[in-house]
């Protein structure tokens, strides 16, 4: 391959027929991100129906270390996706806090878990040391306002 011409001296009106793989690789390399981005998304393997804000964002990018608990409508717990009993979620809240007390704790209850339980589980985290909690919720549907004529 010649650089610095455009057209082949030696044979004019033949056709290039090298093929320019750098569109393919960009377009490529954007696939990657956006499956990077959502595929913690999609992990999640608890079905919830979680309570719905309007003020909930979703935050762009987790900058502290997290830990997800997850209380489902039965009101049983998970830590990172494995099941917890009560004394478990304690002693692992202890083991977190001790490691680094700026963890956050994510919290995503179902609407219909039993409150009682979510109190509980929010109370051995701020016993273990953990006092960032935030609360996943799902953005609300804007509701649609009629146009005026």
């Amino acid at each position: 391959m010649a650089f610095g011409q455009l057209e082949d001296s030696q044979r004019p009106g033949r056709p290039i027929s090298e093929i320019n793989v750098t569109p393919l690789v960009d377009v490529m390399l954007v696939l990657v991100v956006i499956f990077i981005l959502t595929a913690p998304i999609l992990a999640s393997s608890i079905k919830l129906d979680l309570p719905k804000s309007n003020v909930a964002a979703p935050k762009q990018a987790l900058q502290t270390p997290h830990l997800m608990l997850v209380v489902d409508r039965a009101g049983q717990a998970y830590l990172d996706e494995q099941p917890v009993s009560t004394a478990e979620l304690t002693q692992r809240f202890k083991q977190v806090a001790l490691t680094n007390a700026n963890t956050e704790l994510h919290l995503r209850a179902d609407q219909a878990a039993p409150y009682g339980r979510v109190a509980e589980a929010l109370g051995a985290a701020q016993a273990a040391g953990l006092s960032r909690i935030g609360f996943v919720t799902e953005p609300a549907q804007p509701t649609l306002v009629p146009a005026r004529r």
